[in-house]
């Protein structure tokens, strides 16, 4: 199975254009990681808590997974597709990349 990804840097242009507008965009980082800084488009969905809030996600929404770096991203991307979810996004190198390009 693969997955669908977009760069940092990509994901940051579309996201100042306004092009995500209509996408959600999952943010799967700790709390801690998550008051530190994120996106103000961005939904808190803590890795651990995905498998008990798929119910929250609308599965004709084109999702874009977020985590720190792109690893747990990754691996939540995996657990939605083997769910059965078709628009998933792995935004590649997370925050820690997005930050470069997106200033809120």
């Amino acid at each position: 199975m693969t997955t669908n990804a977009i760069s940092a840097h990509e994901f940051a242009d579309l996201y100042k254009q306004g092009a995500l507008d209509e996408s959600y965009i999952m943010d799967v980082r700790e709390s801690y990681e998550w008051e530190v800084g994120h996106l103000k488009k961005a939904n808190h969905m803590p890795m651990n808590t995905v498998p008990e809030r798929l119910a929250e996600l609308d599965r004709e929404q084109t999702i874009f997974v977020m985590c720190a770096h792109g690893v747990r991203s990754w691996h939540v991307t995996q657990f939605l597709l083997n769910q059965g979810f078709e628009k998933i996004v792995n935004v590649e190198g997370g925050m820690a990349e997005v930050a470069f390009y997106i200033e809120e």
